[in-house]
């Protein structure tokens, strides 16, 4: 599926990308074959395979939520840049 130059100046654009002609030419490239292959793939037959998310058997990956005292007011404010009346001070981010 070959792209143009146009669809790929637009595909630029939306990223906020400055392209010169010659990446242009690369990139249209580059994705036109990327199409060709994900075009490839859903030719497979597959039916009868079920839809998964992974081929590896489902496992828990976090570690048991055990409660534990926290930190404490003093801890975290001996290692914050700027602390008053037990809260973070943090430079204003709207004017």
């Amino acid at each position: 599926m070959p792209l143009t130059l146009t669809e790929v100046t637009h595909i630029a654009q939306l990223a906020r990308l400055k392209l010169t002609a010659d990446e242009l030419e690369t990139y249209r490239t580059q994705l036109s074959a990327i199409l060709d292959h994900v075009a490839q793939l859903s030719e497979l037959d597959t039916t009868g395979i079920p839809p998964t998310s992974s081929f590896l058997p489902p496992q828990a990956v976090l570690r048991p939520d055990d409660p534990r005292p926290g930190l404490g007011a003093a801890t975290l404010g001996a290692s914050a840049p700027d602390w008053e009346a037990d809260q973070f001070k943090v430079p204003p981010v709207l004017d």
